[in-house]
């Protein structure tokens, strides 16, 4: 599987992902290494909610698989990733389209090796903000993740 896990085909297989199609979501770029991500949400009439913002489903729903996805990519086959909880704090309405920026650092990629090089789980913390056109915070996400190496790699 992981011989087909490259920026571009996850990028291009999310886009075309039926959740995030419908929703409007768009994988904006992939970096070559899997530790930045772009994401954007277009402002349309079918998610919009009954005060004409974007719905909150769909703006939670851009930042689903996103950390999970990114630290796959980049710590491949010798691991489980997998999201274990989420949280989502709406500040403003999203009243146009909306964008994300995820990015994982070296040094959080370094924890999350030392952490689980033993065998042990890992919950590393994510946090992204979702943006409107104008720069202005719409949400943000606290993601949690659950990391364990393999056994066959332990």
């Amino acid at each position: 599987m992981y011989k087909y896990f490259t920026p571009k085909i996850v990028r291009r297989a999310l886009n075309i992902w039926p959740p995030f199609w419908g929703a409007g979501i768009s994988i904006q770029n992939i970096a070559p290494d899997f530790q930045e991500v772009r994401v954007i949400l277009k402002d349309r009439f079918w998610n919009r909610n009954a005060n004409r913002s974007q719905y909150g489903g769909s703006i939670f729903s851009m930042t689903d698989p996103v950390f999970s996805l990114m630290l796959m990519g980049i710590l491949r086959e010798e691991y489980f990733v997998w999201d274990k909880q989420s949280e989502i704090d709406f500040i403003s309405p999203g009243t146009s389209d909306l964008n994300a920026h995820f990015f994982i650092s070296n040094e959080k990629i370094q924890e999350i090796k030392q952490l689980t090089e033993s065998g042990d789980k890992c919950f590393p913390k994510f946090e992204v903000y979702i943006y409107d056109k104008k720069g202005k915070v719409v949400a943000r996400v606290n993601r949690t993740l659950y990391v364990r190496k393999k056994p066959e790699f332990r």
